[in-house]
């Protein structure tokens, strides 16, 4: 597997960032450095006891103030193995909804002296604010069309798990380009560890001047998926979209989903992923999506696990004092 392990600097200095906002900013070997640090949780998470106690006594609450199902659930599972009080804070019960600001709400969660906190938002920025505002390592679970860290994150351990290097790796990803906070932190974490990454959307849904990106944006689906390793699926993010992005479901289906005939132009061994929720028969076909020697979706939710224990843990280490941190 690529790793850059004998490179790292010594203690703190491996991962020198206070929190996770995005991958925006991070080297090559700090990325790595987080996917070595997450192979101990993911065979820790195999085995019948699945419990830690290195962050026992910390506190960490997941402020999600957008719906989400298997991020929140995940952050949530990641820091009670690692043995932390984790609290969830309900968007519906927040004082947001009763007109308080965002600064204010992070003060507030300040003041009770939080260990980490992790938090999501439908507003790209919203995170990054809150970090400047607060004392503890703060980590981005998903900020409007801005970023998706620990979901990049996930995807390249899942990659990695499955093609052991990153270099020359041809990765197509196809969907919602213009709207995805996932496919942006995708672009930068694969280019950034040697993968070719390849974008596909409808006119529409293409984000302007994408090539700066260093991608190579693809209109034709089945030109994309020429020679692919691995064939990442967006959902089409109907919540963000005002006006019409595409003439029908249907039609997207028929130009952009992905069927069991498409999947045969990319290489025979290509891998199939998509980071949820799927929308079945419009991205991608159901025997695509449970081909048992070629989709890696359930393997990324068991990867975003590790993933985020592993993040939890470096982040909270000066906190702990945890030996050889600074």
């Amino acid at each position: 597997m690529t790793s850059l392990v004998a490179s790292y600097p010594a203690g703190s200095a491996a991962f020198p960032h206070r929190g996770l906002v995005g991958i925006a900013g991070l080297a090559p070997h700090e990325i790595l450095f987080l996917l070595d640090e997450a192979e101990q949780w993911v065979k820790l998470n195999r085995l019948p006891q699945k419990h830690d106690n290195r962050l026992a006594g910390l506190t960490i609450i997941n402020a999600f103030f957008e719906n989400s199902t298997r991020t929140l659930l995940s952050f949530e599972i990641a820091g009670k193995r690692l043995g932390a009080d984790v609290v969830n804070m309900q968007t519906a019960q927040s004082s947001i909804k009763k007109g308080e600001t965002l600064i204010d709400t992070a003060m507030t969660l300040n003041a009770m002296h939080a260990d980490a906190i992790v938090i999501r938002h439908g507003s790209s920025g919203a995170v990054q604010l809150i970090a400047d505002k607060v004392s503890c390592p703060v980590l981005n679970a998903g900020d409007g069309q801005h970023e998706h860290p620990t979901q990049a994150l996930l995807d390249a351990l899942t990659i990695r798990h499955a093609k052991k290097d990153f270099n020359g790796l041809k990765v197509t990803i196809c969907g919602d380009i213009l709207h995805s906070r996932v496919a942006r932190s995708n672009v930068l974490c694969l280019t950034s560890l040697g993968a070719e990454v390849r974008l596909c959307a409808p006119p529409a849904l293409m984000p302007a001047e994408i090539e700066q990106m260093k991608v190579t944006p693809f209109l034709d689906f089945d030109a994309a998926l020429e020679d692919a390793d691995v064939v990442m699926m967006l959902r089409l993010q109907m919540e963000r979209m005002q006006g019409q992005f595409i003439p029908s479901p249907r039609e997207y289906h028929h130009l952009y989903g992905l069927t069991p005939e498409r999947l045969a132009k990319a290489k025979p061994d290509a891998l199939v992923m998509h980071p949820g929720p799927m929308n079945r028969g419009v991205e991608i076909d159901s025997n695509v999506a449970d081909m048992a020697d070629r989709s890696l979706i359930t393997r990324q939710v068991e990867m975003g696990v590790a993933i985020r224990m592993a993040c939890l843990d470096v982040l909270t280490r000066k906190v702990r004092g945890a030996e050889g941190w600074t």
